[in-house]
């Protein structure tokens, strides 16, 4: 079944500089806010957590922020642009301590953390962004806000723990797998969506759309990122690839092969790696070829992109202009799986 959408304009542009072109002024007064928190740090880690802020890609998050809480008046900018540091903070956070756990050599085409300073004191850092991060949360007014982010972190940190740790149980289960993604990357791309529509006076009934909203967007940006783990060249990505399988993490591509894999082959196969064999992992590598993975994978992705489209037709009228660009957004991620299958 193909579940492409069908809704989003075609003349939409999928050039991720001209999404965000609209928000070139919010996102430079971002980085001279980021720039500043870190001079409020002890000076022994500024230089630490500024390596770490200068490395941290596309700021999705505070994006969502911002289109989420897009207004006429600027009255709501300052608090916008507070929530889209706390948001950037703690997802460099969950970035330093999960290269650690992975093992990643490279992230945004740099050094991690963990190989520049050494994974305990990349540990240490990543918990300075959690604790600067609810700081920050803690100066809102109300304390939905620091409630909000610390329970969202906390999810994020499960949904790590379930799947780094689930190797021994070989949880092949969809539903695991897509529960992992909604904590690991959907909790916050939603928790940015619903804060972003909350700091800026939306409804309730427009904070709740688009918090599915991000939830579903999220999941569809995990897909793809679990893709280019397996299938993308490691200079294109500027990331340590291939870390998942190295790390017993079934992401939807791996189960869809194990899926594809025929019965015998398939138990052979799970025998080889409960016993530990190494030439388990480069036995799968080789299967990679042989079954349509990134057609069947497209189809889960897909749904999750038409799933978050669907979330924005509840959002009230007077935020039609965040609809808009929540749709720019979105047919930018729908367009990188038909980019990457074509490289």
């Amino acid at each position: 079944m193909n579940t492409k959408t069908n809704s989003m304009p075609a003349n939409m542009p999928t050039d991720f500089e001209a999404i965000v072109a609209p928000l070139k002024v919010y996102l430079a007064e971002l980085d001279d806010f980021l720039s500043a928190q870190v001079l409020l740090l002890e000076p022994e880690v500024q230089s630490q957590v500024r390596y770490v802020l200068s490395h941290s890609g596309k700021r999705l998050r505070p994006i969502l922020v911002a289109y989420s809480g897009w207004s006429e008046s600027p009255e709501h900018k300052e608090a916008l642009i507070r929530l889209g540091a706390i948001l950037e903070l703690v997802h460099l956070a969950t970035l330093v301590h999960d290269d650690i756990l992975d093992d990643a050599s490279l992230r945004h085409g740099h050094e991690t953390a963990a190989v520049k300073y050494g994974k305990d004191a990349a540990v240490l850092i990543g918990d300075i962004l959690f604790a600067h991060a609810l700081c920050l949360a803690s100066e809102f007014d109300t304390t939905e806000i620091c409630r909000a982010v610390a329970k969202s972190t906390s999810l994020v940190c499960t949904g790590e723990i379930s799947q780094t740790y689930a190797r021994e149980e070989l949880n092949f289960d969809r539903k695991h797998y897509y529960r992992v993604i909604e904590l690991k990357t959907g909790e916050l791309f939603a928790l940015a969506c619903r804060l972003g529509a909350k700091v800026s006076g939306k409804s309730e009934a427009t904070a709740s759309a688009l918090n599915d909203y991000g939830i579903h967007l999220g999941c569809a940006y995990q897909i793809f990122d679990d893709v280019v783990d397996l299938f993308a060249k490691e200079s294109k990505a500027g990331k340590t690839l291939g870390t998942d399988l190295a790390k017993g993490k079934f992401t939807l591509p791996l189960l869809i092969l194990l899926e594809s894999m025929p019965d015998k082959e398939r138990l052979e196969w799970i025998a080889s790696y409960k016993s530990g064999s190494e030439e388990s992992i480069g036995i799968l590598e080789a299967q990679l070829d042989q079954y349509p993975i990134l057609e069947k994978v497209e189809g889960s992705f897909n749904e999750a992109i038409l799933k978050a489209e669907q979330s924005l037709s509840s959002i009230d009228s007077d935020a039609i202009k965040t609809k808009e660009d929540l749709l720019q957004l979105l047919n930018f991620v729908s367009s990188q799986f038909a980019i990457f299958k074509s490289n």
